[in-house]
């Protein structure tokens, strides 16, 4: 899914407080264009709005500000009158600020870097803020078919400028969503086709699409790497790990080896949790012996290592027997 730093020309960050407001404008790279503070009041937001017509690149735009229903308000209610989008900017954490340190200027700056990473989930935002029609498309699924629909929509003849500038942000973020959805679709077909030619039948299992399986492919390389299953369960981060204390003898997650072909397992043991009877039937089971989830799961993606290093192998000294001779 794109960002938003894909979709725009410039964001304005704005760090607001009781009586003035420091405010940043930037490229969607998070370089700096100008800077500037202005006085919490109608003054202050003609001048806000005279400073970005003046300093932004384009006409795609948008506005975070932190705290809209605080010392914000004011401003929010200017800036959209002025036809200008709206992101609310949530305070930012410690975490946020490892690094940079405590000021206007920074909390200015960290406004913008928050709406350049949001995804463009943002599109629902928009719609809900129009009339029924766009509420219940918002509600339901994003569909191709409703993402061609607010492609193709006009703009009404009676539009006012606020209607107009959501009108636009709408048709871009659906026409880029789409674009996106197709992208990834001809992605998933292309490791579709090389999963078939090295690994064939590992994405039938149920659980495995063809990135979990890229990547179990990835990771697994070819027969040999691995000496045996418990190996591979070590490389994934799967392998149980004492955890035993006193009379209480138990096992927990190993948070070591390869990560991303850990997520991949997780991922299939997500998706059989929710659609596999087999997979629901012995998660009850384990519950009702007084397992913990954490455990369960724990057990589940040693499984599914199991089973994807046996197929894998399969699999793929299958396909080398089958490869003409040099």
């Amino acid at each position: 899914m794109p960002i938003l730093a894909e979709l725009v020309d410039a964001v304005v960050g704005v760090d607001t407080h009781r009586d003035t407001h420091e405010v940043e404008i930037a490229h969607p790279s998070g370089a700096v264009i100008a800077t500037c503070q202005v006085s919490n009041d109608t003054s202050g937001y003609a001048e806000v709005l005279a400073w970005i017509l003046d300093h932004t690149p384009g006409p795609r735009l948008v506005v975070s500000i932190e705290g809209t229903r605080s010392y914000g308000i004011g401003l929010t209610r200017a800036v959209t009158a002025a036809g200008l989008a709206v992101i609310e900017c949530e305070q930012p954490n410690r975490k946020a600020r490892r690094g940079r340190g405590k000021s206007d200027p920074i909390d200015a700056h960290l406004a913008v870097l928050t709406a350049l990473r949001l995804d463009a989930d943002r599109l629902r935002a928009l719609l809900l803020a129009g009339d029924d029609n766009d509420r219940d498309r918002a509600r339901g699924t994003l569909s191709a078919t409703t993402l061609a629909g607010l492609a193709r929509r006009r703009l009404p003849r009676d539009a006012d400028r606020a209607q107009a500038i959501r009108h636009a942000e709408i048709r871009r973020l659906a026409v880029a969503l789409r674009e996106a959805a197709r992208a990834l679709a001809a992605n998933r077909a292309h490791l579709q086709a090389i999963l078939d030619d090295l690994a064939p039948g590992l994405s039938d299992r149920r659980g495995i699409g063809p990135v979990t399986a890229a990547q179990a492919l990835v990771a697994f390389s070819h027969p040999g790497r691995c000496r045996n299953e418990a190996a591979f369960a070590a490389l994934a981060g799967t392998s149980p790990l004492p955890a035993s204390s006193g009379r209480t003898v138990r096992h927990r997650l190993n948070r070591g080896g390869d990560r991303a072909l850990n997520r991949a397992i997780h991922t299939i043991v997500v998706t059989r949790a929710r659609c596999c009877p087999t997979t629901r039937a012995y998660i009850a089971r384990r519950r009702a012996e007084g397992k913990t989830d954490k455990e369960i799961r724990r057990c589940l993606k040693r499984y599914v290592a199991r089973q994807l290093y046996r197929a894998l192998t399969t699999a793929m000294n299958i396909n080398n027997s089958k490869a003409p001779a040099a």
